[in-house]
């Protein structure tokens, strides 16, 4: 499915800020330099726009002017503010990255896997368990939950390469809401065998459920990263408060 104008200008515009080619606390140019420069229409424009100022990466002004509000963050930062696979988040953070798929199989949810994933039992799933490395080191486990019927005829390939990236050129599977919980645990054994935790005893995990275009939960994750390779980043506004 071939990306929309809108999709084009959104990615480019992102690109020109985070290469700093617009640092920060600078100004984009005008709405009609931006309509010359893609050859499009205002009404595009403004919608790449309003997708840059909903992921945080500039904010309008009272008068017609855009202001840089990006930053570059320090390369060990995993952002929980939006829905990013890992060889996204490596590519941008610059890492050497790969990923070792541990398992990959079918099961049927029992109620115990129901309760904890948000999967209906008898749901069939793909049960996937990768281990992340990141400069070379294994620091990242991933576990998931895919529903077969969304992620269709996944093998160790894809989960080697990106699931996301399958889902959305192939499948064409519009990836649209995730509900996420952040916490720190102790390590477990799995985790231990798996990762590189040096002296660390806990980690960093990210667990949530991912929903499709048409409202179906498709995927439950759960990341357990080493605490050093991890940081909440996110990008928030304040509602004035009304009540007393």
């Amino acid at each position: 499915m071939p990306k929309s104008k809108f999709d084009k200008i959104y990615a480019d515009l992102r690109n020109r800020i985070e290469t700093l080619e617009y640092e920060f606390n600078s100004f984009l140019p005008s709405e009609n330099e931006l309509t010359k420069m893609y050859s499009s229409s205002r009404a595009t424009v403004r919608r790449a726009l309003a997708e840059l100022i909903r992921r945080g990466y500039i904010q309008t002004n009272q008068g017609s002017r855009v202001r840089i509000i990006y930053e570059p963050v320090e390369r060990n930062i995993f952002k929980i503010g939006g829905i990013e696979s890992f060889k996204e988040a490596a590519i941008r953070n610059g890492f050497s990255y790969g990923t070792k798929v541990v398992r990959l199989e079918k099961v049927v949810a029992d109620e115990k896997t129901a309760e904890r994933t948000g999967f209906k039992p008898g749901d069939e799933l793909y049960d996937v368990c990768r281990i992340r490395l990141v400069d070379g080191m294994p620091l990242i486990l991933d576990k998931n939950y895919f529903l077969t019927s969304v992620a269709r005829d996944l093998t160790e390939e894809i989960a080697k390469s990106s699931i996301y990236e399958y889902l959305e050129n192939e499948l064409h599977v519009k990836i649209m809401t995730s509900k996420r919980r952040m916490t720190t645990e102790l390590a477990t054994e799995e985790d231990r065998r798996h990762l590189e935790l040096a002296d660390y005893n806990c980690l960093a995990v990210v667990s949530g459920r991912v929903f499709n275009g048409d409202g179906i939960q498709f995927e439950y994750t759960e990341s357990r990263h080493r605490p050093d390779y991890f940081c909440f980043e996110d990008t928030a506004t304040r509602k004035k408060f009304s009540g007393r």
